[in-house]
């Protein structure tokens, strides 16, 4: 096939959102979210599978009440660096907001992992629906969704000028000339913007792969816009099959609409398969999760952070839900909408609401490894996706997804029987930028070569 699916792993140590219970699992290292040895371990045995990408999430604002694994964690791009001297192929995508910091510091920062990893950095854009980061910063208040989303393609934009800084031939280091670098491939940015104004130049030169790639995470209006604008690879928020779809087609279509090859964005729906011997076993066994993870307290608490880490718990839980509407324009407003909209339309109680958070689902991508591989080629061939970004509890489980799902896959031509490059935008087929100084001096050249001729032809 001349499509194929692209798997990226999302280590989540001691538990993320939901997964309540998988701290106290044996088989996890109280400390694994803080372990560089756990991701060392897990990227590894990703690439080993050849998987896309290792990719991490990260946040800056943690109450008592967050899930465990954001209690204590690791900066992505620290971790991300380490994990680069120990691997070769796998991608390593790290999760920064757009929002509290600087342009200038993190394009900086992912140069340096591209450089360290050869070529393998993405940045995940966010814009932070944690209300509370802004007091971490020095903000009294989270800056509203127009603003947020406007910073961050601005920030998009600035970070790209600066990683053209240097042209690719820029650093000749010819010693017979004493030439190390030429200058005329130098270039300043001068950016003034509406958020942000940035002199540069960068103090690093292209990496193998142009730049890094960008990730983003858009569901709302501003969101999905801002991803067909400027992403290269989107974390989608799934659903069913048609929901899925729907996402899929509308990126693709804002996409074009915008002047880009919707082949040159890369959708990954989340995955958190349960593979077993049987069907019956598998679910048998999602059930189990589902239990051990079920604890009303943490779910109100999760369903707090869509309405900017509010505590639910002042309120009487078998009232009707009450009125938050104002606290969803600056936290995760749509989710936070649907939130709302399903409460007032089945008039159910804040208690009704907070269980839904975490009510049992059955996932599509569970059963004996032939279902779950049928399950996920019906899905892509229904242009639902073109990656999944998979979520295990242990490593236990992540083998048997790669030892018994991935060889039928490789099998029905679906997935890779090895890495096609070295370098992120390599194995997801996407093409490296050109630098845009270049571009512009290779027009000119040409303009003046197409004057020339006509001149001599007149």
């Amino acid at each position: 096939m001349s499509r194929r699916i692209h798997l990226a792993l999302h280590p989540y140590g001691v538990g993320g959102p939901g997964q309540h219970g998988l701290w106290r699992d044996a088989r996890v290292a109280k400390n694994a979210s803080i372990d560089i040895n756990y991701y060392i371990e897990q990227a590894k045995a990703a690439e080993h599978a050849l998987f896309d990408a290792l990719f991490i999430v990260d946040s800056q604002f943690i109450n008592a009440t967050y899930p465990a694994h954001y209690l204590n964690r690791l900066e992505p791009l620290t971790l991300l660096s380490a994990v680069a001297t120990h691997t070769r192929h796998i991608g390593l995508v790290g999760t920064a907001s757009s929002t509290y910091n600087s342009p200038f510091n993190l394009a900086r920062r992912f140069a340096s992992l591209d450089h360290i990893s050869q070529g393998r950095a993405g940045w995940n854009v966010v814009t932070s629906f944690d209300t509370g980061t802004s007091r971490n910063f020095g903000f009294d208040e989270h800056l509203d969704y127009a603003t947020r989303y406007g910073r961050a393609l601005e920030f998009v934009q600035v970070a790209r000028g600066l990683w053209d800084s240097y042209e690719d031939d820029a650093f000749p280091a010819d010693v017979d000339r004493n030439i190390f670098l030429d200058p005329a491939k130098l270039h300043a940015l001068d950016h003034v913007g509406e958020h942000f104004k940035v002199a540069g130049p960068l103090n690093l030169s292209r990496s193998p792969q142009g730049r890094p790639v960008i990730f983003q995470a858009g569901v709302s209006e501003e969101g999905r816009d801002l991803a067909a604008r400027v992403a290269e690879g989107i974390y989608a928020p799934g659903g069913s099959l048609e929901q899925a779809h729907d996402y899929y087609t509308d990126i693709k279509r804002r996409t074009a609409a915008h002047g880009r090859d919707p082949g040159h964005i890369k959708i990954f729906i989340h995955g958190s398969p349960v593979v077993a011997a049987t069907d019956e076993e598998a679910l048998r066994r999602e059930r189990e999760i589902f239990e051990e993870d079920n604890d009303f307290d943490r779910n109100l608490a999760l369903l707090g952070r869509a309405f900017g880490a509010y505590d639910f718990s002042a309120h009487d839980l078998d009232a009707p839900f009450p009125d938050v509407a104002h606290l969803a324009e600056k936290g995760g407003r749509t989710g936070a909408a649907r939130i709302i909209e399903r409460a007032r339309a089945e008039n159910l109680t804040l208690r009704q609401i907070a269980d839904s958070v975490n009510e049992f689902r059955v996932s599509p991508f569970v059963g004996a490894p032939d279902t779950v591989a049928d399950t996920i080629e019906r899905w892509f061939l229904a242009d639902t996706f073109d990656g999944i970004n998979l979520a295990f509890r242990t490593s236990d489980e992540l083998a048997l997804f790669v030892d018994g799902v991935v060889p039928i896959l490789q099998q029905r031509g679906l997935f890779r029987t090895e890495y096609e490059a070295d370098t992120l935008r390599g194995n997801l087929g996407l093409p490296v930028p050109a630098n845009r100084h270049t571009e512009a001096r290779r027009l000119v050249d040409g303009l003046v070569e197409g004057l020339t001729d006509d001149l001599v032809n007149d």
